[in-house]
């Protein structure tokens, strides 16, 4: 894992006890604005509980922590389970209080809410609004719980969890609401905003031969993608989730539910596509169009060694022409990551090309690599494509010999649910640093290339550095980049060829889970490093943005990091639709209203 800044630990981030008199004090003054805890007098009483618990249909849970079965014995059948199953995203997933990692060394932990409304229904989610905005709740909403930024759990909140909403239709002819005769008919497809994108590949792709943008990670879940921006392996040629969204369902502030599209609540529609996950309200379904399948998904891989620092810094070169000259492009994706050992891994994808027309492309680059006598090959470079309809199907793979998938092993698990190998190391991990930035595609301008290939170098230095060219548009065709524009994601995501990620972590380190700790010294040495990586990087892109998903917990400057022009428009939008703040996220829009819990109203 691979990521940023100086980390204060938890221990140093706590804040000195107040004098008794100034507690009393600062209680007393409580404005009405606030939210209260289970401690407070005015936490609803267990009959309102009961009374939620009704209006939800027995949909109310009270959460145990994620260990809680290992409590009292680590030598029983539950908490043996539990364990076994730590390393499985899909459990982790399955739980009211799992989270996909296990937190953030000095910034947050995994925390289980007090109680949650597993929401099955639209009216079950707006029952748990209401009662959130009378009672003066903090409320945390939950689909996949992937957030890096721990804005899918807090301690002391009434949890939406979405997981059950896994609906999903195709359309041949979708026309948003109340646009009839306004545009034309599209294929399209609606999915439940607890769904994960493997439900969604496995519908749209295996099964109906079609393509919908989403993300890469297949146990994200769908709707906190899209409000986040929504990156996947083949961006170069779709756009982003958030440019492909034609409608919404919503649940705003005030209990209403909004069928949002271009046509119908315009603003709020727009602050929905990538303005943030959990900040406007609880999307239960989502509608984003599908495209036509290409014939092959394909890629390129395998890891190329430099014998000296001098044979490294000619090889990230070549590969910058490389790029520059031949994949930058609506048919190429995904990532390459260039290591402190004079390491260069290879990890890309493609659409649209055949397995000759891939392999034509890259044996001139993989030859000359071959016959520099100061370089060798690692890892096995390869280069091929194969039917795009099986991409995400985990029996084919298997049934091929193809072990990039793992299934999820728990009995009766569906056959489709599966993860990227790769992705094993992210599953419950404990992050120390993690920084993103975006890369002005001017950098490849051929008098501009040495500058960063020299920056990639001298970052390299510190801490391995990973270019996801998926995550920058540049290179997209015209459609693709008009509708990414009309979208509330930072708009340098259109002229960025490619998203810098520089991030570290370690084990998983959930709460309760014994000898798991984190190593506070590793995590602060770590992120050291991430730091020093990125500054040399942010040399030849200084004011670059960071993408909201996948960017550094601390960031400062982060209204303009993730939005940059657009954040004045997205604090009208959230004024209109949530005046008093009732979503409140880290650094979404409208947090700086708050303390850093959500609990305390600021201004």
């Amino acid at each position: 894992m691979h990521r940023r800044q100086l980390l204060i630990s938890a221990a140093t981030l706590a804040l000195p006890a107040l004098p008794l008199p100034r507690v009393l004090a600062r209680a007393a003054s409580r404005s009405p604005a606030d939210r209260v805890r289970p401690s407070d007098p005015a936490w609803p009483s267990a009959a309102a509980w009961e009374g939620l618990e009704r209006e939800v249909n027995g949909n109310l849970l009270k959460v145990a922590p994620l260990l809680g079965a290992c409590a009292g014995s680590r030598d029983t059948q539950a908490c043996r389970d539990t364990l076994e199953n730590l390393a499985n995203p899909f459990y982790l997933g399955d739980q009211p209080a799992g989270t996909q990692l296990s937190g953030w060394v000095g910034a947050w932990r995994s925390a289980p809410s007090v109680y949650a409304v597993a929401a099955r229904s639209t009216a079950d989610v707006a029952a748990a609004v209401n009662f959130a905005r009378r009672n003066r709740l903090r409320l945390v909403v939950k689909g996949g719980g992937h957030s890096y930024q721990g804005t899918s759990n807090a301690r002391d909140s009434l949890l939406v969890w979405t997981r059950a909403m896994t609906g999903i239709t195709l359309h041949e002819d979708f026309v948003p609401a109340g646009a009839g005769g306004r545009v034309e008919p599209q294929a399209a497809v609606t999915i439940g905003s607890g769904a994960m994108w493997i439900d969604a590949y496995d519908a749209v792709t295996t099964r109906a031969g079609r393509y919908v943008q989403g993300g890469g990670c297949t146990t994200v879940g769908v709707a906190g993608l899209v409000q986040s921006g929504g990156f996947g392996s083949f961006c170069k040629g779709f756009g982003t989730a958030a440019g492909g969204l034609l409608q919404a369902e919503i649940v705003t502030a005030d209990g209403a539910v909004r069928t949002v599209n271009a046509h119908a609540d315009p603003e709020l529609f727009w602050a929905l596509k990538g303005g943030g996950g959990g900040s406007w309200g609880v999307v239960t379904k989502v509608t984003l169009r599908t495209h036509p399948l290409p014939q092959f998904f394909g890629g390129a891989g395998g890891t190329i060694a430099a014998r000296s620092d001098g044979a490294y810094r000619r090889l990230i070169r070549q590969f910058v022409d490389f790029y520059a000259d031949r994949l930058l492009n609506p048919h190429w994706g995904e990532q390459v990551r260039l290591g402190p050992q004079n390491t260069l891994e290879l990890s890309l994808n493609c659409q649209g090309l055949t397995p000759g027309e891939v392999q034509a492309l890259w044996n001139p680059f993989f030859d000359r690599i071959k016959a520099d006598g100061e370089l060798r090959v690692a890892g096995g470079l390869w280069a091929s494509a194969g039917p795009a309809r099986h991409w995400w199907d985990a029996v084919y793979r298997k049934s091929r010999g193809n072990d990039s998938m793992i299934s999820d092993p728990r009995p009766g698990a569906p056959a489709n649910h599966a993860w990227w190998s790769g992705d094993r190391e992210q599953v419950g991990a404990m992050l120390y640093a993690y920084e993103s930035a975006w890369l002005p595609v001017s950098l490849l301008r051929p008098s501009e290339r040495g500058r960063l290939a020299d920056a990639l170098y001298a970052s390299s230095r510190h801490h391995g550095v990973e270019l996801h060219f998926n995550k920058g548009l540049a290179g997209a065709p015209p459609e693709a980049l008009a509708a990414a524009a009309g979208t509330a994601t930072n708009p340098e995501v259109l002229r960025a060829f490619a998203l810098a990620i520089i991030a570290d972590g370690g084990p998983p380190a959930f709460p309760g889970l014994a000898g798991r700790s984190p190593n506070i010294p590793q995590a602060r040495d770590k992120a050291r490093a991430v730091a020093q990586a990125m500054s040399q990087l942010r040399r030849v892109a200084p004011k670059a943005g960071s993408y909201v998903s996948e960017s550094n917990f601390f960031e400062a400057d982060w209204q303009r990091s993730y939005w940059g022009s657009h954040y004045p428009r997205l604090r009208l939008v959230k004024r209109k639709y949530d005046p008093d703040g009732l979503f409140f996220v880290h650094h979404g829009v409208g947090s700086e209203d708050w303390s850093a819990d959500g609990f305390t109203r600021l201004r």
